[in-house]
């Protein structure tokens, strides 16, 4: 039998726990993982190569924009909620036994709803409800919704089992409609059966127009049919837009999935979604069923305190790893990691897209480093539309920063497509290493010597030199040519280094030159104070003061 898509057949491994033993649908489940293999199994696939800071700058644009979708840095808060979703399915499947009859006798009592109408009708009292529900709460750009699909992503979503001839759906994740409807929330569960399964239910329930209640018991029968192991609700803030009790219905709704249907239940949604939690103490203690996850921005640590062993260094730390810049450092700064804190608070998305911007913006005008000043000028030009947002998470004032409970970060790709634009215009400002007047043999042989170790601001002239005097040669036939003149100049550059002078450069292109020469400093600068710091950070200021103290003292 050949499977669909997304399908795998169902085989059983001993748990090792009594309570799980001889429950296929949690046997068919994958392994409880470690904690260091499930960082592996969270963490981004990003592919990077020491080469290709040398490719052309519309392709490291895209090598640069990868990390929007696909750099994850697995933090102690996404194993906590990994932990917490494991435990809810499992848990939620020990009522739902399909080798013991507990299941068929959920599917009995949910056909028993559906011809009486009444949600808490049952046939057999003897099914105990296993099932936990969980308030997953968060701002806007905190990873909520990137972080459950990574983690979902560890399981296979559908599961057969020939012994029994049964599909198991073991997650379901559903968005709730921006009006907060009972029955539009219905309609997308029963899509999301369909694309998934190749079912009908959309056109044997939705298109008949049924009512909400009936929706509801249809929907419940749906989700034991196929022995849904959680069900995810997304963007449950919505449900605040609802007037005259929309709110409250949806949470009976959820209720009764949870504690008669026997269906575990994440609500996930923003700050805005807090007061459906706390109309009143009971509805607080249904909303919380296995607890309730609150995800904050992350925070820099205290003065004292290792940065590199908080969430806010792991994080900067990791995502640092992945530039595709000439002149990029090691390291971060403490200046740049403290600008990158305040221009972004501890927001990970908006962390991840002003490095990303700076970066595209350090290859579009030559600097191939993020600075400070960089990292501002995007802050201001690219961000706006956050600044408001970003202004009342650093003013620590909880009234002000209730007013912006969502967090809409403006839209990244036009910005870098903007700045891919102005790429063309800028493209012969472009180091010749990387254009080599549009030769691709040159730009190939350039970029294999450099990855051999050769330097690339000897190499450059090199290059031009021997595809002008040897047109007609394979590279294979230049590079013993190209190696004998690199030695000759590089003697030669030992022996006169003293006699050097500084390279002659425009004003205007200052911010191209090494970090740690003294124009580049002066063009970062805006003022003397800040150039003055710098050329001290540098070490490079004479300290008079300790000077004349040690003269006294002699």
């Amino acid at each position: 039998m050949t499977l669909p898509p997304g399908m795998v057949e169902a085989r059983y491994v001993d748990t090792g726990l009594a309570a799980y033993a001889g429950n296929p649908f949690i046997e068919a489940l994958p392994p409880l993982l470690e904690r260091k293999n499930l960082r592996q199994a969270l963490g981004g696939n990003i592919e990077r190569s020491d080469m290709d800071i040398y490719l052309d700058g519309h392709v490291r644009i895209h090598a640069i924009s990868q990390l929007l979708d696909r750099f994850f840095q697995p933090l102690a808060r996404h194993i906590d909620l990994e932990s917490k979703l494991s435990v809810m399915l499992r848990q939620g499947y020990i009522g739902r036994n399909l080798a013991n009859g507990n299941h068929a006798a959920h599917i009995q009592n949910g056909y028993e709803r559906i011809m009486t109408g009444d949600l808490t009708s049952f046939r057999f009292d003897h099914v105990e409800s296993t099932a936990k529900s969980l308030a997953f709460i968060g701002c806007s750009g905190s990873g909520k919704t990137s972080s459950l699909n990574r983690i979902l992503n560890t399981y296979p979503q559908l599961i057969y089992h020939p012994q029994h001839n049964f599909t198991q759906i073991v997650f379901l994740k559903i968005d709730c409609p921006h009006d907060g409807s009972l029955k539009n929330l219905c309609h997308n569960f029963f899509r999301e059966i369909d694309a998934r399964l190749g079912t009908n239910y959309v056109r044997r329930y939705v298109e008949k127009r049924h009512g909400v209640e009936t929706l509801i018991a249809l929907m419940s029968q749906v989700a034991n049919t196929h022995a849904i192991g959680l069900l995810v609700i997304d963007e449950i803030q919505h449900l605040s837009l609802r007037a005259s009790g929309g709110a409250e219905k949806m949470l009976n709704f959820f209720v009764t999935l949870v504690n008669e249907i026997s269906v575990p239940v994440v609500m996930v949604g923003t700050p805005k979604a807090r007061p459906i939690f706390e109309m009143d103490l009971r509805s607080a203690r249904r909303g919380a069923g296995f607890g309730s996850i609150l995800w904050e921005p992350l925070t820099r640590p205290d003065t004292g305190v290792d940065i590199n062993r908080s969430e806010w260094g792991a994080f900067t730390n990791k995502l640092w790893q992945y530039q595709w810049l000439t002149k990029a450092s090691d390291a971060i700064s403490e200046e740049l990691r403290d600008l990158w804190f305040d221009l972004s608070q501890g927001i990970m998305d908006v962390v991840i897209k002003l490095f990303v911007l700076s970066q595209i913006r350090a290859v579009v005008n030559g600097t191939e480093r993020i600075t400070p000043a960089i990292m501002k000028s995007v802050y201001q030009d690219e961000l706006k539309p956050i600044h408001p947002m970003i202004d009342a998470l650093r003013s620590r004032d909880p009234n002000k920063i209730a007013r912006y409970s969502d967090l809409t970060v403006p839209a990244v790709d036009q910005k870098i497509l903007e700045l891919s634009n102005l790429l063309d215009s800028v493209k012969d400002k472009i180091s010749a290493a990387t254009k080599f007047a549009g030769n691709e043999q040159a730009i190939r042989l350039f970029n294999m010597l450099v990855a051999m170790g050769y330097e690339s601001d000897l190499l450059e002239p090199l290059v031009l030199r021997a595809f002008e005097e040897h047109p007609k040669l394979m590279i294979r036939d230049l590079m013993p040519i190209i190696h004998g003149w690199y030695q000759s100049e590089s003697s030669a550059t030992t022996s006169s280094a003293p006699k050097s002078q500084a390279k002659r450069i425009k004003q205007a292109d200052w911010h191209t030159l090494d970090s740690d020469d003294l124009r580049f400093m002066h063009s970062q600068a805006a003022n003397e104070d800040e150039l003055y710091g710098a050329l001290a950070d540098a070490g490079l200021m004479f300290d008079t003061d300790s000077w004349l103290a040690q003269c006294n003292q002699e």
